[in-house]
């Protein structure tokens, strides 16, 4: 509103001065404009006995706590609703009452999401965490005024313990059924196995499209076999040091069997133990030969130690790896299925705001192609839909059929490239029938997924 017409509704309400509609107007205006000190000047002292007074005192609240008086905007912001509660909430913290004021900030946002100020959370929401003194660890405390909250400061300082099972995985069913009979039950009967002098652990590589569940997986089965979980990162391993890299991954190998049974796994495998006619440098084969002769040298005892691995290339991985007594075992990761990608889909919203109206079977049919990765990136969409529709409505807006319809036109499949990769190998590169799974499941599922 610019300067003139302020004016003239100023000078109407001087004629008028129980105008309270155009007293709101006039309010109003000042607090867009920014002009606090001249909207003040137009509250009246009596403003509790004006009639309408309640929808003028939220807008007088915020005049005076824009212009430093937050005790006055308190008193004047009472009464219920999302709205009053954030005000509240902000006066508070300007009056240093962070407690009262945290609760009042999330009385309103619990009441109406659309409203969340994260400036103002931040501000509220100092974490301190103490640690208990421990065995060599002396007492803790750490103070953060970020957005870090208490969750995360404690995920930085004490590490993950939290269990993966396979029931936390949708679909796989034929896949969960071979681990199953062919790692786990070692790990659950191993009396009965030893009997039969078979061993408990071995290795296992997965392979398959990226985003398939090869690495959610490889955890579900450790937390199924009640084993200790080595995730081994590349960086784990690499150093730019002659024989430092094989000096480390024979750490991580005697860490594991120190503390068997153990599950250590090794994703983007081809990193560590590529083919070595691929390379021209002496170190990359070093540490290949280091690989396999932790996996199965003379020297060394993996019993309860099982080795898994993940590649989106395995025929980029070193022919040695696939012999009896290392990788014997290779399980083809395939992208979910129809029925697995409506339960995926159910999962992944678990938890989220949705309405009835969601047809989890449409979606499942014109999602063929997807990998859990595109599903949960479809499920994302969707919401970013929904949030954006709740901050346009100024309301929660649950996530709904409509949103999902529009988020299936902006995501795409990202298994096609892989599959046609593989189906090449599989055709013209299949030595020792070592890819049937994959030609067996294009045969199966090569149209309509």
């Amino acid at each position: 509103m610019d300067d003139t017409t302020l004016d003239q509704l100023e000078a109407a309400l001087r004629a008028s001065p129980g105008n309270v509609a155009l007293l709101t107007l006039v309010l109003k205006a000042c607090l867009e404009r920014g002009d606090h000190e001249r909207g003040l000047k137009l509250v009246p002292a009596d403003l509790h006995q004006l009639p309408d007074a309640e929808a003028l005192k939220p807008i007088a609240a915020q005049l005076y706590l824009a212009a430093g008086q937050a005790d006055k905007a308190l008193s004047l912001a009472d009464g219920e609703g999302a709205s009053l509660q954030l005000l509240r909430a902000r006066a508070l913290a300007d009056l240093d009452r962070l407690k009262e004021a945290l609760v009042e900030y999330r009385a309103a946002i619990s009441a109406n999401p659309a409203l969340e100020d994260m400036a103002l959370w931040r501000r509220l929401n100092v974490s301190v965490v103490d640690f208990a003194a421990g065995e060599g660890r002396p007492k803790l405390r750490v103070i953060s005024n970020d957005d870090t909250d208490q969750a995360e400061v404690r995920r930085l300082l004490v590490p993950d313990s939290e269990t993966v099972t396979f029931n936390d995985i949708g679909g796989l069913d034929d896949l969960k059924k071979t681990i199953h009979k062919k790692i786990i039950l070692p790990y659950q009967k191993p009396g009965l196995f030893e009997r039969f002098r078979k061993r408990v652990g071995g290795g296992v590589l997965l392979y398959g499209p990226p985003g398939c569940g090869k690495t959610l997986l490889a955890r579900a089965t450790a937390g199924e076999c009640k084993a200790k979980f080595f995730n081994v990162a590349i960086s784990d391993v690499l150093d730019m040091y002659i024989g430092e890299s094989e000096r480390k991954l024979h750490a991580l190998f005697e860490q594991a069997r120190a503390q068997a049974p153990a599950v250590m796994f090794f994703d983007e495998v081809e990193a560590l133990g590529g083919k070595r006619s691929n390379t021209r440098e002496s170190t990359s084969s070093k540490l290949v030969s280091q690989f396999l002769s932790e996996m199965d040298g003379f020297t060394h005892d993996n019993h309860g130690v099982l080795i898994l691995a993940a590649t989106n290339v395995p025929w980029s991985v070193d022919s040695a790896f696939r012999r009896p007594g290392r990788f014997d075992r290779v399980l083809f990761v395939p992208p979910p299925d129809r029925a697995a990608r409506e339960n995926m889909l159910q999962l992944m919203v678990k938890g989220r705001p949705v309405a009835a109206d969601i047809d989890f079977a449409f979606l499942a049919k014109h999602t063929s192609g997807f990998s859990g990765a595109d599903l949960s990136e479809l499920v994302e969409t969707a919401a970013d839909e929904a949030i954006e529709a709740s901050i346009s409505e100024g309301a929660e807006q649950p996530i709904c059929d409509r949103h999902f319809k529009q988020a299936l036109k902006e995501v795409r499949a990202t298994t096609l490239e892989w599959l046609t990769t593989a189906r090449n190998y599989a055709r013209y590169a299949n030595e020792g029938n070592q890819y049937d799974e994959v030609l067996a499941f294009l045969d199966k599922h090569g149209k309509g997924r």
